[in-house]
């Protein structure tokens, strides 16, 4: 997908307040470290209205998307507290 538009993202979630109201959830995912669902070297939002355009974030699926990242985010601190566990000893 060369540019993303509005229009595009309409057309999977055809209310520009919960398309809004999505953007936002799966942009700020995205700052947490979740991973791109799309290819895209572009900025957060940019990223979020690609991978609703394509379909990939939805309201059914977008909670499950931030779970994800909080398992993420804490095996990356148990992986951070055995090096450190192997560094002291």
């Amino acid at each position: 997908m060369a540019r993303v538009t509005v229009e595009d993202c309409l057309r999977v979630e055809p209310s520009r307040f919960r398309l809004i109201h999505l953007t936002i959830q799966r942009v700020r995912q995205l700052r947490k470290g979740a991973k791109s669902l799309v290819k895209c070297d572009n900025k957060e939002i940019v990223c979020a209205l690609r991978e609703i355009a394509a379909g990939k974030v939805t309201w059914e699926n977008i909670e499950q998307l931030g779970k994800e990242i909080e398992e993420l985010s804490l095996g990356d601190f148990l992986d951070l507290a055995k090096l450190a566990d192997k560094k002291s000893t």
